[in-house]
């Protein structure tokens, strides 16, 4: 089986920002692979914020933000439900990462993932399992 991977919010949202081109670029060739393979994860979380962050910071009609929830939603989803958030809430506790982060690696680590495709933490970092990758 080949390794499925995790991709955090920040990755969907360059990928549909005109003002970070290179970013945009990078982003969208990750996400291309990864959709294309069939190997990308996310959460209910990543949609949420999506959908927030597209709204807020590029723009978005909450139409066109919903359009790409629904492209999203074809992807492997993992439920955020209690026992991930209070998993989280341990991780977060244990480390230095924020709550969101820290459920966004369970969240991957739950489904199985052995990469996180985020920004936001450190690049080759392993939190629980999970190997972070920035591709930028």
């Amino acid at each position: 089986m080949s390794e499925r991977v995790f991709i955090d919010t920040n990755i969907f949202l360059y990928a549909d920002d005109p003002r970070a081109k290179r970013k945009r670029a990078s982003a969208r060739a990750v996400l291309a692979e990864l959709i294309r393979e069939k190997r990308a994860v996310i959460s209910t979380q990543v949609m949420q914020e999506y959908f927030v962050n597209a709204c807020k910071k590029l723009g978005f009609t909450p139409d066109r933000a919903a359009l790409r929830i629904r492209a999203l939603e074809r992807l492997d989803v993992i439920t955020i439900r209690p026992t991930l958030i209070l998993a989280a809430i341990e991780l977060h506790r244990a480390s230095t990462i924020s709550f969101w982060d820290a459920l966004i690696v369970k969240a991957a680590s739950t489904a199985g993932c052995t990469r996180l495709i985020s920004e936001d933490l450190s690049d080759g970092q392993v939190i629980d399992g999970v190997t972070i990758t920035n591709p930028f």
